[in-house]
């Protein structure tokens, strides 16, 4: 009996520690991603860029000795999305629409670039501020009067 206990033992305490299958995976990921292992378990997490390299980083965790099982909270992250700039004619005619009920606004449109001039009260400003930038011009130029 006393023979089974030692090998338990013996064999408990061959097997790598926590912390060992925390570094080597460390060590071996790519930046970003976020080592974790209690009891074996490995708990990844973090973010990368792609589909291939979530699974790549599961791959490596599987492949350590002493991972019983991996659990890969990785994300992927969201691809950049281009920035659209509306063009001079079609911005023109919207940003015409858009200023049509502050009479004392004046706004002229040049490479995108909105320009607006006259005088406007604080409350209004904010409500056309919010309208022009949904119209996605290059940039507000805003030299309006705030009374």
């Amino acid at each position: 009996m006393s023979m089974v206990i030692a090998a338990s033992l013996f064999f408990a305490g061959c097997s790598p520690k926590d912390a060992d299958i925390q570094s080597a995976i460390q060590a071996k990921e790519a930046a970003g991603i976020t080592v974790a292992v209690t009891k074996g378990e490995v708990t990844l997490t973090g973010e990368v860029v792609d589909d291939a390299a979530k699974v790549k980083a599961e791959e490596i965790a599987k492949a350590e000795k002493g991972a019983k099982s991996v659990v890969n909270n990785l994300t992927v992250k969201p691809a950049d999305m281009p920035v659209v700039i509306a063009e001079d004619p079609i911005l023109t005619k919207n940003v015409a629409d858009a200023t049509k009920d502050f009479p004392t606004v004046k706004a002229d449109v040049k490479d995108g670039v909105v320009t607006l001039t006259g005088e406007i009260n604080k409350a209004s400003l904010i409500t056309l501020m919010q309208h022009l930038s949904a119209l996605k011009p290059k940039k507000i130029d805003n030299k309006l009067t705030v009374k």
